[in-house]
């Protein structure tokens, strides 16, 4: 979740009162994915209607009917107000373009069926995180050549007075958080976190992909994990000497929509305004992110991967010494993203398990089995981690563990409990009507991270639980995010044939240029206003930060989603 805009004042923040249309044009009573569908998966489109019909799935771009289906009957989706119908088409295999067509209600938009569907999608995804970077000229060439900025944020950063220290620090370089200009050490975690862990699943996948980002032909790095190294390194420049990390390097407030450039306010190193001036869940994010990180990048460059085990070492030991400091309150004069959590212990869980698995070291094995009687229950009915609760992470990092020792029947329960809550997930997302996972009460800031998160999960229940159901349950997650939904809109920006046009993301806001950045994951309908029903609650325009704001930690899980099931190389 972005708290990046939670503060700011003025006109163009302002929240709207009246829902305009989402996305370009009316919306489709036809709705399905607007990349399309694998060939041996479910293919399932959404019709908006009251009453029982038959649709045609007609090739493109000869119109020739293919198959014809009727729809199921029509039933209420409490979460969005609809009627909907069920049209299945799950026989059509053969590669191609589609559209899906309905007398009387219109057509679907054209998508593709085929075995590297995901191929685009994943491409752009992954790039926006070249997008966000900060301290380096910024260029979306050769895709999107018209998408590029100077480098902001290119002096040194002065020690702000809740640092504990004074003069300066150079902290260039990370990705910016959100659709601010701000770098958060508990939002960098999670997200740098999901990404490696993406790698770690598909490597062979992921190792040979040319991202043509700045680093494509001269580093001995995989492209991915050049985008990684240059927000990991980052991370590693927020940890002091004593192995603590500081919580953010932002301006004291948000700026306008300007370029990176344009912002010139003083970069500032915020802590907590007391002795040690660090906290734990800042610190504790590094520790486990870069345990992982030393995983890795260790076939790679081994030197680096042993950097990054002494920083998360360092790390985790500072967390023993100060295991509840705490960054709730924002120093005085600084209004950007606060990211405040009071429970920091789900993070030192995280920590201890990646730990564990970096160097197989008995007392980061203890520590875990500890901490983790705190929490009687394991993954409960929304088993999906956030900057706020990274339990899930720790706990399916355990679960996934082989070749290591553990507690057996921990870890029994461990999966036990997992394949429970992710059968869940899937019953829930074959009664909804839109074929997503969300319960009423997930409609929150950055709910289509949410969604983003359960295919995720289920892909790694997936693999320590091996069952089609949430293979498929993972895929209908990203359906969703790409067309299936009330809007019939694609919340990735570019990616599609109508997508979410105005994020709250300054570049897009302030470059003069007609469509937004692309690749950037919006957050989507949040019901927090207290409206009704909460799938509606979604603003598509630039000042509604609550609902199409941008975030790292939205997008990483979509990275890892779409990784899944890359089939030849984009």
């Amino acid at each position: 979740m972005s708290f990046a805009a939670l503060f700011v004042i003025g006109m163009d923040m302002m929240q709207p009162t009246t829902p305009p249309k989402p996305g370009s044009g009316p919306i489709p009573a036809v709705k399905t994915c607007q990349v399309g569908f694998l060939p041996n998966e479910r293919k399932i489109a959404v019709i908006t209607t009251g009453k029982e019909v038959t649709g045609e799935i007609l090739r493109l771009p000869d119109r020739k009917q293919v198959l014809s289906a009727k729809g199921s009957a029509p039933r209420m989706d409490p979460d969005s107000g609809d009627n909907v119908s069920h049209l299945d088409f799950s026989h059509l295999q053969e590669p191609g373009q589609y559209v899906v067509s309905v007398p009387g209600l219109g057509e679907s938009t054209p998508f593709e069926i085929g075995p590297n569907i995901f191929a685009k999608p994943f491409r752009m995804a992954i790039r926006s995180f070249t997008g966000q970077r900060s301290g380096i000229d910024v260029s979306l060439a050769p895709d999107f050549p018209e998408y590029r900025f100077p480098a902001g944020q290119t002096e040194l950063a002065k020690y702000h007075s809740s640092s504990g220290k004074t003069g300066t620090r150079d902290v260039r370089g990370g990705w910016y958080d959100a659709g601010d200009y701000g770098k958060y050490m508990v939002n960098s975690g999670i997200t740098t976190g999901t990404l490696l862990l993406a790698f770690e699943r598909n490597a062979a996948k992921l190792a040979g992909l040319k991202l043509d980002i700045p680093e494509t032909g001269k580093s001995k790095l995989p492209d991915y994990l050049s985008e990684i190294k240059w927000n990991l390194d980052w991370m590693l420049k927020m940890q002091d000497e004593d192995g603590g990390a500081w919580h953010k390097a932002t301006t004291a407030q948000f700026s306008g929509f300007v370029m990176p450039a344009e912002d010139r306010a003083d970069l500032l190193i915020i802590g907590t305004g007391k002795a040690p001036y660090k906290n734990t869940t800042a610190t504790a994010n590094l520790a486990a992110v870069a345990a992982i990180a030393s995983r890795v990048f260790r076939k790679y460059d081994p030197e680096y991967a042993d950097r990054c085990l002494r920083a998360a070492k360092s790390a985790f030991e500072w967390c023993q010494k100060f295991p509840r400091e705490l960054y709730q309150q924002q120093p005085e004069g600084i209004g950007t993203g606060g990211y405040g959590d009071g429970e920091p212990d789900d993070e030192r869980l995280w920590a201890a398990v990646e730990l564990y698995r970096a160097t197989g070291e008995a007392r980061y094995h203890d520590f875990f089995l500890e901490l983790v009687k705190k929490w009687p229950e394991t993954f409960g009915e929304a088993p999906v981690p956030g900057w706020q609760d990274l339990r899930p992470l720790a706990l399916l990092g355990y679960a996934s563990i082989q070749g290591q020792l553990v507690d057996p029947e921990f870890q029994k329960r461990l999966r036990q409990d997992l394949e429970k809550s992710a059968d869940a997930v899937v019953q829930r997302i074959q009664r909804n009507g839109y074929l997503m996972p969300l319960r009423s009460s997930d409609y929150i800031w950055g709910s289509n991270g949410v969604v983003a998160n359960y295919a995720m999960v289920l892909q790694m229940a997936n693999s320590i639980i091996p069952k089609e159901s949430y293979r498929q349950a993972a895929l209908d997650c990203l359906h969703h995010l790409l067309g299936r939904n009330l809007w019939g809109t694609s919340y990735v920006t570019q990616v599609g044939t109508k997508w979410a046009k105005n994020p709250h993301h300054r570049p897009s806001g302030a470059d003069k240029l007609e469509e937004p950045w692309p690749g950037l994951l919006v957050g989507g309908p949040n019901a927090d206003n207290g409206q009704k029903p909460p799938a509606r609650q979604w603003f598509d325009l630039t000042e509604s930060y609550r609902t199409n704001e941008n975030a790292i930690n939205w997008n990483a899980p979509l990275v890892f989603a779409l990784a899944e099931y890359l089939g030849t190389t984009p």
